[in-house]
């Protein structure tokens, strides 16, 4: 509850039911599917299929953001 508060909903004047619903949703998803974690030596909760060894160029990574830019997360290109 403290990281959903922290890292999301002190960012938002939430206004209503379905607002703070959607708010929530995207922080979950985020949260399992993009967010590293410390606990995991930074890994993810849910692992994506792209390999994270080598080199990268700033071509082959995508930001993707939600929530307006509040929740960003960085994640190379498929093939």
């Amino acid at each position: 509850m403290q990281t959903l508060q922290t890292e999301c909903l002190d960012h938002f004047i939430v206004f209503g039911e379905q607002h703070m619903d959607h708010l929530v949703q995207e922080f979950v998803t985020h949260y399992h599917e993009e967010r590293p974690h410390q606990v995991k030596e930074n890994d993810l909760l849910i692992p994506d299929d792209v390999p994270t060894a080598g080199i990268l160029s700033i071509s082959s990574v995508n930001c993707r953001e939600r929530l307006g830019g509040v929740l960003k997360h960085n994640q190379r290109q498929a093939g």
